[in-house]
C-alpha cells in the first residue's frame, strides 16, 4: 500500500509545510530542493536505469529516454517549471490555472508508472514531491483563489500518482508497453532533477551545504 499513499502523503506534508511557513519563504528550501533532486537522480539511476536496459536494446532505450526529456520540456511550457521549483502565479489572477493543472497533473501520472512493488521509486517521488507541493500551496494560497478551488486542485494533483501506479501495475494491455513507458520516465526525471540541481546553485561558487545535501542524496538513495 505503500507506494500508493506515500505520494499522497507527500502533497499533505508539502501543505502542511506551506501552510506552517505561511508567506515566509523557507531558508532551507533550495537544500531540499537540491537533496531530492540528486536522491531522485541516484534512484533512477540505481533502480530504472538498469531495468529499462536489461529489456530494451540501448539504442530504443536511449530513444524512449531523450523522449521523456522533450515531453518533459513541453510540459514545462504550460506549468512554467513548477515541476522543479518554479511557479509562476500572479497574487491577483482569478481564473483557474488550468495549463498548470494539466501539465502538473500529466507529469505526476506518468512517474506513477515508475512505482513498482519491487523497487524504491515510490521514495524518490515522495521526497520530489514535497518541496514542489509546499511551493505550489505557498502560491494557490497567495493567489485569489478560492479555498475550494485550491482544495480540488491539490486533491487530484495528490492522487494523480497513485492513479498512474495502479495503471501501470494492473492493466494487462499496457504490460508490453511497461518497459518504454519507464524510459519515458526516466527522461523525465532525469530531466527534472538535473534542473533543480543546476538551478539551485548560486552561478559558479562552491555552496557547501548544497554540495552535502547531493551528497547526502546520493547516498541515501544507495542505501535504501
Amino acid at each position: 500500500m505503500n507506494k500508493f499513499l506515500l505520494p499522497i502523503l507527500a502533497v499533505i506534508l508539502g501543505f502542511i509545510l506551506a501552510v506552517v511557513t505561511k508567506k515566509q519563504k523557507m531558508w532551507n528550501t533550495k537544500l531540499l530542493l537540491s537533496f531530492s533532486g540528486s536522491f531522485l537522480l541516484a534512484l533512477t539511476l540505481f533502480e530504472l536505469l538498469p531495468e529499462v536496459y536489461e529489456h530494451l536494446d540501448a539504442k530504443r532505450s536511449g530513444l524512449f529516454i531523450m523522449s521523456g526529456i522533450l515531453l518533459q520540456l513541453v510540459l514545462e511550457l504550460f506549468s512554467m517549471g513548477a515541476e522543479h521549483g518554479h511557479v509562476h502565479i500572479h497574487k491577483h489572477q482569478t481564473a483557474f490555472p488550468w495549463l498548470l493543472f494539466i501539465s502538473l497533473c500529466i507529469h505526476s501520472f506518468l512517474e506513477g508508472f515508475s512505482i513498482h512493488d519491487h523497487n524504491d521509486m515510490v521514495y524518490g517521488v515522495l521526497v520530489h514531491k514535497i518541496p514542489i507541493a509546499t511551493l505550489i500551496t505557498m502560491f494557490l494560497l497567495q493567489s485569489k483563489y478560492s479555498k475550494a478551488q485550491i482544495a480540488v486542485f491539490l486533491l487530484i494533483f495528490a492522487f494523480m500518482t497513485p492513479l498512474g501506479t495502479f495503471i501501470g501495475n494492473t492493466w494487462e494491455a499496457i504490460a508490453d508497453y511497461s518497459q518504454i513507458i519507464n524510459a519515458i520516465v526516466i527522461g523525465i526525471f532525469f530531466h527534472i532533477s538535473t534542473t533543480i540541481l543546476f538551478e539551485s546553485g548560486d552561478g559558479h561558487k562552491f555552496n557547501l551545504s548544497k554540495f552535502i545535501s547531493i551528497v547526502v542524496g546520493v547516498g541515501v538513495a544507495f542505501l535504501i
